[in-house]
C-alpha cells in the first residue's frame, strides 16, 4: 500500500494523457496571462487589508510588502520551472504528483480547493461591502438585512441586551437595524448578504461561458483598475506629509510582523494563473514570464500605495474597510473617493473572475486522475470549460459567502496558499537531484547551498542572541504546554533549517528554492493556532475521501498505467 500512496507520475504519462482528454481553447499569451495574475493579485487586498496592515505596522508595513514579494519571488521561480516542465493544468497539485506521490499530491490539490474556495469567499464579501456603499453614494440603499452575514446582526443584538445602546458601534448599529427591520420565519430573523451570492453567480456564469470572454473581461478590468491605481499614487504624492512616516515602525518589529496574514493576502494569486496552462498558446516559455512579470508589477505598485496612505494621513486613522478612498475623503478630495469607491469595486470583480477560473481547472485535473468523480473533468463540447466544475464551485463559493463572516476566513486563506508553496519550492530540489531539471526550458537560477545554508542558520541566531535578548528571556520562562500549543510552529521552523542545511550539504541543494521554503515556513509561523486546527480538520475530511474513494480509482493503482514512477 504504501508504494500506491507515494506512486509519482512521469513527465510521458502526463503528456500522453493530456494528449487523451478532450482539448480547451488555447488563447492566452503573456500579456493575457500578466492581466490575470494582475487581476488575481490586485484586488481587496489593495482596496481593504492594506489599510488594517498600515494600522498595526505603521509606514514599515511597505518593507514588509517587500519581504513578502521576495518570498513569492522565490516560489514563482519554482512554480515557472514547473509550468515550463509540466504544461498542464493543475498547478501544484501535478507538480506535487511528479516530485512527491499521489498522497502528497490529494493533500495539495485538496489544499488548493480550500485555498481558491476561501479566498474567493473573502474577496466575494469584500466586493459586496464596497458595492453597498458605492451605492449609497448614489442614493440608492439596500436593505441591511439583504447585505450581510446574519451573525453581525446576532452579535450586535447580544451586545445591545448585554451592555446597552452606549456600547454599540457604528457596525453594531447597522447590525441591529438588520436585525430589527429582517423579516422572519417565526422567531428567526432572515438575514443574508444577496450581492455578494449575486456576483458569484455572474462570475460563474461569465467563466462557465469560456476562456475568452473571461480574458476579455479580465483585459478591461485590469486596465481601468491599474490606471486609477497609478494616479493615486502620483496625485496622492502632492499631499503626502513626510511628518507622517516618522515613527516608520511605532509598534516595532512585532507590530510589522503581526501584519504578515493581511499581507500575505494581498499577494495570493499569482500561482492561479498556472491553472490555465492548457489554454495558454505556448505555456513552457509564457508562464515563467508572466508570473515574474506580475510580481514585480504588484510590488511596485503596493509599495507605492502604502508610502502614499501613510503619508497623506497618519497610520492610526487607517483602520477603515476602504483605505484608498478614505484619505481622499480625509483631505477633501471627495470626487477622487467617489472614482475610487467605483474602481474597488471593478479591481475586486477582476480577482473574483479570477479565483473561480482557477478553482474548477484544479477539481478538473484531480478528476481526470481518478481521485475526484470523473463528472468534474468534463469539458463542456461548445465552451470547452470544465463546465460541471465550475458550476460546482460556484455553489461552494456562493452559498458560504452570503451567511459566514468575513473573519471567519481571512487567515484561512494563507495557510493551504503556503503549505502549497512549500511543497512546490520543495520539489524544485526534488527535481534537480532526480534530473528531471534537465527537462525544464527554464530553471531556477542556481546557486550551490552547500555551506550559505548552515552559515545562514549561525548567523540568525547571533543576530537573535545579539540583538534580541528579549526573545531568549522570554523562551526561559515559558512552560512545556504553552510552548506545545503556540510555539510549536517557531520549533519546527529551527528544526527545517537544520534539517535543509544538512541535507544541503550533502546534496549541493539549490540556495533559492531553500529560502523560498524558509522564509514562506517562516510566515506560516506568524498565523493563529485556530487557522491550523480548522486546516487540519480540512485536511482530515479529504483523506477520508480519498481512501474512501480518491485510492480506490486512482488510474495510477490501475495495472494498465504505464510510465509510472
Amino acid at each position: 500500500m504504501r508504494n500506491k500512496l507515494f506512486k509519482r507520475k512521469s513527465l510521458e504519462l502526463i503528456i500522453k494523457e493530456k494528449g487523451q482528454s478532450e482539448s480547451m481553447n488555447k488563447v492566452l499569451g503573456v500579456r493575457d496571462l500578466v492581466s490575470l495574475g494582475i487581476a488575481a493579485i490586485v484586488g481587496a487586498g489593495i482596496f481593504s487589508t492594506i489599510g488594517l496592515a498600515s494600522f498595526e505596522g505603521g509606514p514599515a508595513i511597505s518593507l514588509l510588502f517587500v519581504f513578502v514579494a521576495f518570498a513569492c519571488v522565490f516560489t514563482a521561480l519554482s512554480y515557472a520551472q514547473f509550468a515550463s516542465t509540466i504544461p498542464v493544468s493543475g498547478s501544484a497539485y501535478t507538480y506535487a504528483y511528479v516530485a512527491f506521490g499521489e498522497l502528497f499530491a490529494w493533500i495539495i490539490g485538496w489544499a488548493l480547493v480550500l485555498e481558491y474556495a476561501v479566498s474567493n469567499i473573502v474577496v466575494s464579501i469584500s466586493w459586496s461591502q464596497y458595492f453597498v456603499t458605492m451605492l449609497e453614494g448614489f442614493g440608492i440603499h439596500i436593505p441591511a438585512w439583504l447585505s450581510m452575514a446574519p451573525q453581525y446582526a446576532l452579535e450586535a443584538h447580544q451586545k445591545l441586551v448585554e451592555l446597552g445602546p452606549e456600547a454599540l458601534t457604528v457596525a453594531d448599529k447597522l447590525g441591529l437595524k438588520a436585525y430589527e427591520s429582517a423579516p422572519r420565519i417565526g422567531e428567526v430573523p432572515v438575514i443574508f448578504d444577496l450581492p455578494s451570492g449575486v456576483i458569484i453567480t455572474l462570475i460563474t456564469w461569465l467563466v462557465y461561458r469560456g476562456i475568452k470572454e473571461s480574458r476579455r473581461a479580465s483585459n478591461i478590468m485590469v486596465m481601468v483598475k491599474i490606471g486609477v491605481i497609478l494616479a493615486i499614487i502620483i496625485g496622492g504624492a502632492f499631499f503626502v506629509n513626510p511628518e507622517n512616516w516618522v515613527p516608520f515602525a511605532p509598534n516595532g518589529l512585532q507590530g510589522v510582523l503581526g501584519s504578515v496574514a493581511a499581507v500575505f493576502f494581498a499577494f495570493i494569486g499569482f500561482d492561479s494563473i498556472s491553472t490555465t496552462a492548457e489554454e495558454c498558446k505556448n505555456p513552457q516559455r509564457d508562464l515563467p514570464k508572466a508570473m515574474i512579470i506580475t510580481l514585480l508589477i504588484c510590488t511596485v505598485l503596493y509599495v507605492g500605495i502604502t508610502l502614499v496612505l501613510t503619508g497623506m494621513v497618519n497610520y492610526k486613522e487607517l483602520n477603515v474597510k476602504d483605505p484608498l478612498a478614505f484619505v481622499f475623503k480625509y483631505i477633501g478630495v471627495d470626487y477622487l473617493a467617489g472614482i475610487i469607491s467605483v474602481t474597488s469595486v471593478i479591481a475586486i470583480t477582476s480577482a473574483l473572475l479570477v479565483y473561480q477560473l482557477a478553482q474548477p481547472r484544479i477539481w478538473m485535473t484531480m478528476s481526470r486522475d481518478g481521485l475526484l468523480w470523473k463528472k468534474f473533468a468534463t469539458i463542456h463540447p461548445k465552451y470547452k470549460t470544465p463546465s460541471f466544475a465550475t458550476i460546482v464551485t460556484g455553489f461552494v463559493v456562493a452559498i458560504p459567502s452570503m451567511f459566514f463572516k468575513m473573519d471567519f476566513f481571512v487567515d484561512l486563506t494563507s495557510v493551504g496558499t503556503f503549505f502549497a508553496f512549500i511543497l512546490v519550492c520543495a520539489g524544485v530540489l526534488y527535481m534537480d537531484y532526480s534530473g528531471l531539471s534537465k527537462q525544464s526550458k527554464f530553471r531556477v537560477p542556481y546557486l550551490n547551498g552547500k555551506y550559505l545554508i548552515g552559515l545562514g542558520f549561525l548567523i540568525a541566531w547571533a543576530l537573535i542572541w545579539k540583538f534580541n535578548q528579549e526573545v531568549i528571556h522570554e523562551w526561559q520562562h515559558l512552560d512545556f504546554l504553552y510552548i506545545l500549543e503556540h510555539k510549536s510552529l517557531i520549533l519546527i521552523f529551527w528544526a527545517v533549517w537544520v534539517i535543509l542545511a544538512i541535507m544541503a550539504f550533502k546534496y549541493n541543494f539549490s540556495l533559492l528554492p531553500v529560502i523560498g521554503i524558509l522564509i514562506n515556513l517562516y510566515l506560516m509561523t506568524e498565523l493563529g493556532t485556530s487557522n491550523w486546527v480548522i486546516f487540519l480538520i480540512w485536511l482530515a475530511i479529504g483523506l477520508v475521501v480519498y481512501f474512501f474513494y480518491g485510492y480506490k480509482h486512482s488510474k495510477l493503482n490501475n495495472p494498465k498505467s504505464e510510465d509510472i514512477a
